[in-house]
């Protein structure tokens, strides 16, 4: 007779009974369940995969996190007891924030490099100045090429995004060219200076000057030792009339900021325009306009301020020095602080236009400010394509060019707002020096030893962004690679 209160407990027994038999049966059974069985650990695996892919870094997270490394290891290295000339060694503050500017090429200081720190700490700085210049990945790959390991795929693509590349086949000897281009400049520049500094400072010190300022100028970096010979933060003011310092450093600035991928299409090609690639003619056309119109500008501007009482030649040279160095070098020939309204203007516009993509330079770039350009010029006249030199561009390059353009304009804007909100200087000082930090230029009004702690770590973060690249840096901390499952539908709104 069965009690109402066991039938509960006696059905779940009986229930696990008739399962484990089933069990047994179907694992005595062969070939049965198989299938079920294949599927589940398939499914597993997939899970298993889509979370290891989750947790791969992405190649501009990895670029974004070698740079913070690099950073922190020149702070560690810059805060040594014999990395300053003088005793006690340099604060964490000072040691990050010339780090940073080091890693960054952009040559803001809060100390004067020629100066402040020793020979071991000038060399620290000129090594991140290398490493930020060429990129920390083409770096990593000329060691793995050197010990003869092998690049995997992983590997190649973020070399390939480091460095603006197009594509991964080739990359290997395209690396090998931009070292061994960057060895051929960078060892003329340091001849063609030395010849002007041996006679200034002496041999050993003229070669070391050389090699150092020849290092710095083509990684568009900024950092001078001339503290010692002509005052504190006086960069190369007293070479103002010299064509062969000036003329030689502009040479430097000039081709490392036009971008690898440029080098490489004028070699390949052996100098036939018609052959070049879009990029490379745009980049060309846009740096030659900007430097010979700028310098032009320049010239108008300062030949009743900085240029007067000054022979002809010598206020050209300054003014081509001027239209170069924003672009995004930071030498000054001369005094930046004493240059008229509109040479600080046009000058924080150079800095921000910048350079060309694949380059040691800063800024959002030429080819963004040309895009954006001719997509203006091609509304005004209702056209509808963007063209030029035969060949149309893209909406995808105006999206990616807006963005690049807003994103670094707001940062600038987001920047001089937390500064001048917890500190009171010049708003033009302020600008300008936001500008040189987004644009990795490094030139100021000398506002940069007045900052506070704050005002400096904006600065950092400027500098970081910069370098790494705005937009770079967004996605590197937002990137989902998910797509929407639904595209919203469209709705027109008025424009203009």
């Amino acid at each position: 007779m069965w009690i109402p209160a066991l039938n509960g407990p006696l059905f779940a027994v009986w229930a696990s009974v008739r399962l484990g038999w089933a069990v047994r049966k179907r694992k005595a059974l062969p070939g049965m369940g198989r299938g079920q069985n294949t599927q589940r650990e398939e499914a597993v695996s997939c899970v298993e995969e889509k979370r290891a892919e989750k947790a791969k870094l992405s190649s501009l997270q990895i670029i974004a996190l070698g740079f913070f490394i690099i950073i922190l290891v020149g702070t560690f290295l810059l805060m040594l007891p014999f990395s300053t000339q003088v005793p006690g060694g340099a604060s964490f503050g000072d040691a990050l924030f010339t780090a940073t500017s080091a890693t960054c090429v952009t040559g803001l200081v809060v100390q004067d490099t020629g100066t402040y720190w020793s020979v071991f700490g000038q060399i620290v700085i000129i090594a991140m100045i290398q490493v930020g210049g060429l990129g920390f990945m083409t770096i990593a790959t000329l060691f793995m090429l050197l010990l003869r390991r092998r690049l995997g795929l992983r590997q190649r693509e973020v070399v390939v995004e480091s460095i603006s590349h197009y594509q991964l086949s080739g990359i290997i000897p395209f690396v090998k060219r931009i070292f061994f281009g960057t060895l051929l400049v960078e060892g003329l520049g340091a001849v063609l200076l030395s010849l002007r500094f041996v006679e200034d400072f002496g041999l050993e010190r003229g070669i070391y000057y050389g090699i150092w300022h020849s290092v710095s100028a083509f990684c568009n970096a900024g950092f001078d030792l001339m503290g010692p010979h002509s005052g504190k933060y006086s960069s190369f003011v007293a070479y103002v009339d010299d064509p062969l310092v000036s003329l030689t450093l502009m040479g430097l600035i000039i081709v490392g900021g036009i971008g690898f991928l440029v080098w490489d299409d004028v070699l390949r090609n052996r100098w036939h325009w018609r052959h070049y690639r879009l990029q490379t003619k745009v980049v060309l056309f846009t740096t030659t306009l900007l430097i010979f119109g700028s310098a032009l500008l320049f010239f108008l501007f300062e030949r009743n301020n900085l240029g007067a009482g000054r022979p002809l030649g010598e206020q050209i040279l300054a003014a081509l020095f001027d239209a170069v160095t924003p672009r995004t070098a930071g030498f000054n020939t001369t005094d930046t602080a004493s240059l008229s309204s509109g040479s600080l203007l046009l000058t924080m516009a150079l800095m921000f236009i910048g350079g060309s993509p694949g380059s040691t330079a800063g800024g959002i770039k030429t080819t963004t400010i040309a895009v954006i350009l001719l997509h203006t010029i091609a509304g005004v006249r209702r056209e509808q394509s963007t063209h030029i030199f035969g060949r149309s561009i893209g909406d995808d390059a105006l999206k990616k060019a807006t963005s690049v353009l807003f994103t670094n304009l707001f940062l600038v804007l987001g920047g001089v707002l937390l500064i001048c909100g917890v500190q009171t200087l010049p708003l033009t000082d302020v600008l300008f020096e936001a500008f040189s930090a987004i644009g990795t230029v490094g030139m100021s009004t000398g506002v940069t030893r007045s900052l506070s702690q704050f005002s400096r770590a904006v600065i950092i973060f400027l500098m970081y962004c910069g370098r790494v690249g705005s937009i770079s840096f967004a996605v590197a901390l937002l990137e989902k690679k998910a797509l929407p499952p639904v595209t919203l539908p469209q709705e027109r709104i008025t424009i203009g």
